[in-house]
């Protein structure tokens, strides 16, 4: 027999959001990735990716990295320069 989650009742707290809030940055460049991914995949079926795909890609990479240091030097004030 399948056992069902609960339903979620409780509401997101204040401090819930503003974590959410303090990540969206490198969730947004996170999603950019997985967009210049799919282009990619989907350019293969079209005579393969552009050099335009290909540095859609790396940009968006970057992105990540950059959010990722930014996120990581906000959250933690030890590895803050």
């Amino acid at each position: 027999m399948r056992k069902y989650p609960a339903p979620v009742t409780a509401e997101p707290t204040a401090a819930d959001l503003a974590a959410i809030e303090a990540e969206w940055p490198l969730l947004a460049a996170e999603l950019d990735v997985l967009d210049a991914e799919i282009t990619l995949i989907y350019a293969e079926d079209h005579g393969g990716p552009t050099a335009l795909d290909w540095r859609r890609l790396r940009r968006a990479e970057s992105r990540v990295t950059r959010a990722t240091a930014d996120l990581t030097t906000r959250t933690d004030p030890h590895r803050a320069a």
